[in-house]
């Protein structure tokens, strides 16, 4: 299933696996996305008012599913019905996998538990425990009545895992053989199962009690004589997890070792599911919209579609502790009133203190954030070597910075004076501004606490503190 997850974006890996994704999917050398147009659109609405079933399958049958979901979000419920009821089901049961959680099952109440049942039943079990998971019980229970008994089997069991986990995460559908069997056995099985698998890439190999043994290439499988026994074939050395896996380190397996797939065991390593790269994909960018928002202030997982009020209710909070924090900054200057009086012109480079920590911060919090997000070696050799190495970073890009503030604080001022308290304020806010943004991740990452929040409005209302502290502690030391 695809769970919903706080954590890091792991952008490497994305631009891994878009790439064989979009050279392995079924569907994409023979279903080429179409460009929604304006003039496509209202033809398609058109279309609809007037019951053309034949120019709506004509017009998307070609196009892929996820393209077909987005023409759906721009129009109405009843619209959207219709469209439904003249796709051929196949269709229709892949377009459901691509509509937003919340949208769909809405949209589903319009429909009966039967008709739900003929979509469940064309795809994937993972899929279809992702739509019938947030249904009301009592829907779901009426549907899965309905649905195949071991499909309906499959999707009971998935929905029993945690969303968090390698259990909720894997699809039932896979291809196994037992060690004892020989390659024309195991084909015969390939076709026999591979009807209910979409993709496959090798045989998982089990013994007479379903203990996962190792795996088999399909290539290996063709190549081989055909009374050769899988036991003399398939590879031992193979990376499997537990059902209780996290998501997180299930991802980091697959970018590691760039698997297409990997099994899911349980705790008496009984094969029970299969987690593949499309999967990941789903998981890895949702980490990385959530992230994004995180970084940007905003605390919950919002669209812009979304009402007024839900919008408000993600945004406030981060905005009101940046108010806090203006407040206390405010509130910090009076105390150098005197100072400002006797040195208008120090009022000029406010801006620049407070802009200069907040980026430093902001760039020392990302390296960090990205090392988390790719579990780098940041956390092993010698720790304060590597606290070291940031200082001596921020005491260059410090040193550069004032220097060229204090030739412009030289060149516009004439003041000497004024140029070396901004500069040495400078030098300083970006070695404490750049340690801040390196410790502050690090400590929330050991309190179990997403890191991903130390970004964005926190450091950069933090900074903007110890900037006007600093600045301002300078100005007072060479003025008096």
């Amino acid at each position: 299933m695809k769970p919903k997850l706080a954590g890091l974006g792991f952008n490497l890996l994305i631009i891994k696996v878009l790439l064989k994704f979009n050279f392995q999917n079924r569907n994409t050398l023979v279903k080429m996305s179409l460009e929604l147009t304006k003039d496509i659109f209202e033809a398609l609405l058109a279309a609809v008012e007037q019951k053309n079933a034949s120019y709506i399958r004509h017009t998307l049958e070609d196009m892929h599913p996820e393209d077909i979901a987005e023409i759906l979000y721009e129009m109405d419920t009843e619209p959207c019905i219709y469209v439904f009821e003249v796709l051929d089901k196949e269709v229709c049961a892949e377009v459901l996998a691509y509509i937003d959680e919340d949208t769909r099952s809405e949209f589903l109440e319009n429909f009966s538990p039967e008709q739900i049942a003929m979509w469940v039943n064309l795809i994937d079990s993972d899929d279809a425990a992702d739509i019938l998971q947030p249904m009301p019980l009592r829907l779901r229970e009426k549907t899965l009545a309905y649905v195949e008994a071991e499909k309906a089997a499959h999707i009971e069991d998935l929905l029993s895992y945690s969303e968090d986990s390698a259990g909720g995460l894997m699809a039932k559908e896979l291809i196994r053989a037992q060690a004892n069997w020989t390659v024309v056995r195991a084909i015969e099985e390939i076709r026999r199962q591979a009807a209910k698998v979409q993709r496959f890439y090798s045989l998982y190999v089990v013994d007479e009690h379903n203990i996962l043994l190792g795996r088999v290439s399909l290539k290996q499988i063709i190549i081989s004589a055909d009374h050769t026994l899988i036991k003399d074939l398939y590879e031992e050395d193979m990376v499997a997890v537990k059902t209780y896996t996290s998501i997180e380190e299930v991802s980091d397996l697959m970018q590691k070792y760039d698997l297409e797939a990997i099994p899911v065991v349980n705790a008496r390593n009984e094969l029970v599911g299969r987690i593949t790269i499309d999967d990941v994909v789903d998981v890895i960018t949702e980490k990385a919209e959530q992230d994004r928002q995180i970084m940007s202030g905003i605390t919950d997982d919002v669209d812009e579609d979304d009402s007024i009020f839900q919008l408000t209710r993600a945004r406030l909070p981060w905005l009101v502790i940046g108010m806090f924090g203006g407040l206390l900054g405010a509130r910090f200057m009076g105390f150098f009133e005197k100072d400002l009086a006797l040195v208008p012109a120090m009022a000029f480079f406010i801006p620049l203190i407070t802009a200069t920590g907040g980026n430093v911060g902001i760039q020392s919090s990302s390296i960090i954030l990205q090392s988390l997000a790719n579990r780098s070696s940041i956390f092993q050799g010698n720790y304060w070597q590597r606290l070291l190495k940031v200082l001596l970073v921020a005491m260059i890009n410090g040193l550069v910075i004032s220097l060229i503030v204090l030739g412009f604080a030289w060149f516009v001022n004439h003041s000497l004076r004024l140029g070396l308290t901004v500069a040495i304020a400078l030098f300083f806010v970006v070695i404490l501004a750049s340690m801040m943004g390196t410790i502050t991740p690090l400590v929330l990452h050991a309190m179990k606490i997403n890191p991903a929040v130390a970004s964005g409005p926190f450091i950069t209302t933090a900074n903007d503190l110890l900037g006007l502290a600093v600045y301002f502690s300078t100005a007072h030391f060479l003025y008096n």
